[in-house]
């Protein structure tokens, strides 16, 4: 090989020794896919135990709402918003009803905007989602003044 070409080879292969060399240092011993194989992904062995104590504070249930607002989750599953998790808008439902015994609602126009703001994704399935312009749809109002958000088409607030 030229040395113009060799140098370069040489820089690179210095490069990922450092870099391996750097990783042994950083990266602990006991962080891999265990003897399970890569089934259950990367993680730490050491802080196994840490991570089965942490509470999971999202229930990702919809029937775990069903039992007590009723009213609501049938209107839900018949309008649009049928594909909107309960706690995507009400918060998590960790500890509830217990503490706190009711939800905290944001009725703010940012917590609808999140979803309905006009948004340029034509090539995605953002795109089909009914979007306004905050400046000139009743800038000065909730949304939950007009629409109610359990079954939005319907036409009567809540």
């Amino acid at each position: 090989m030229r040395n113009h070409a060799l140098r370069p080879f040489l820089v690179i292969i210095g490069m990922v020794v450092v870099i391996m060399a750097i990783r042994l240092i950083i990266v602990p011993a006991d962080f891999g896919t265990g003897d399970r194989g890569y089934m259950y992904g990367w993680h730490r062995a050491g802080n196994e135990a840490e991570w089965k104590a942490f509470a999971v504070k999202y229930k990702f249930n919809d029937e775990y709402c069903r039992d007590c607002h009723f009213e609501n989750y049938d209107a839900i599953n018949q309008s649009p918003h049928v594909i909107v998790k309960c706690e995507n808008c009400h918060g998590p439902a960790y500890d509830h009803p217990a503490s706190p015994p009711k939800l905290e609602i944001d009725k703010s126009r940012q917590q609808c905007l999140r979803c309905h703001a006009s948004l340029p994704y034509h090539s995605s399935d953002r795109a089909n989602i009914k979007g306004i312009d905050p400046d000139d749809h009743h800038p000065d109002m909730e949304c939950s003044m007009c629409h109610n958000p359990h079954n939005p088409v319907s036409g009567e607030s809540k």
